[in-house]
Order: structure tokens, then C-alpha cells, then sequence
């Protein structure tokens, strides 16, 4: 996607067996010991934390058959799916937001109304 960069490093699960990677680039397996330092652990770390989120998002449907067409199909597919995915996120939280404002003018209500009842 970024024209101007060469791809360094490629990080990938256990299933990926085979590939014909030019010799710059450095293909690392979740769960490889040899070569493995700071760095790489952090980011097979972070790709670790995301699989669950592919996975949930394939499961439920949100990222399944891509029918669009043209170049850069795939990529706006991804982007769409983790779009609804963050936009889906943002909902929840909102969701428990309203609902924890709403008990708390509830609670201010009844304290009121009681302080009006023993006076």
C-alpha cells in the first residue's frame, strides 16, 4: 500500500508452510524461538492479540466474500469490515455510557423526592 517502502519483516501463523519470499524480506512464525528478539516478540505479540478479532470477525459474518471489484478490492473489504467492526465498539460503549447516566439521574431523582417526603 505505501509505494515507496520495501517489506522488511512478515509475520505469520503456524499453517504458513511454504513461500517464495525474496531473500531481503524475513518471514517469522508465531512460535519461533531462533532470531526472535525484543522487537519481533512485541510485534508477534500484537499479531497474536489481533487473530482473535479476525477470527470473531469471519466468524459472525462481518468479514466474509469480497464482491467488489477493481485493484484495491480486498483492502477496502478489510478496511469496511474493521470500519463496522470499531463503529460496532463505539456502540457498546455508548450503550453502557446512556445506561450508567440514566441510573445515576434515577438515583439523584429518588434521593430527592426523599428529602422532599421527610421534610
Amino acid at each position: 500500500m505505501i509505494p515507496d517502502r520495501q517489506i522488511e519483516r512478515v509475520y505469520v501463523d503456524k499453517g504458513y508452510v511454504g513461500h517464495d519470499a525474496p531473500k531481503p524480506m524475513r518471514v517469522l512464525r508465531s512460535g519461533q524461538k531462533r532470531g526472535v528478539h525484543g522487537q519481533i516478540r512485541k510485534k508477534l505479540r500484537r499479531r497474536s492479540a489481533i487473530e482473535p478479532v479476525i477470527g470473531h470477525c469471519k466468524e459472525d459474518g462481518h468479514l466474509g466474500p469480497n464482491y467488489l471489484k477493481g485493484h484495491n478490492d480486498d483492502q477496502i473489504n478489510a478496511v469496511i469490515s474493521a470500519v463496522g467492526y470499531n463503529f460496532r465498539l463505539i456502540l457498546k460503549w455508548l450503550k453502557a455510557l446512556l445506561a450508567e447516566i440514566v441510573t445515576t439521574i434515577c438515583h439523584a431523582i429518588i434521593t430527592l423526592s426523599e428529602l422532599r417526603a421527610s421534610s
